[in-house]
């Protein structure tokens, strides 16, 4: 009787320990897939701002183009190039 009892506390331990390491690989694999999927949102919003930045880039290049400094100078500031006699030269 004394030997059947050690058996029968091994085997519930060691069914517990398999137990538990089940209930450990399936919430590992649980948040495996967690954070894959939220790699994957996070990889989709990197992907948009790139988008965007290229846009934006775009954008920016395009206000600022010579032509269109100018024309803005000229329309808005009243800006004009200066007269012949309006230049001086000036030396060292």
């Amino acid at each position: 009787m004394i030997g059947v009892l050690p058996r029968f506390v091994l085997g519930f331990v060691l069914t517990g320990l398999v137990m538990a390491s089940a209930i450990g690989c399936i919430y590992a694999k649980h948040e495996s897939r967690k954070l894959f999927t939220e790699l994957q949102s996070m990889i989709d919003e990197r992907d948009e701002l790139e988008v965007e930045w290229g846009r934006l880039r775009i954008e920016q290049s395009m206000w600022s183009t010579h032509a269109r400094v100018e024309q803005l100078a000229r329309q808005e500031m009243r800006m004009r190039s200066p007269r012949p006699d309006e230049i001086q030269l000036m030396r060292p």
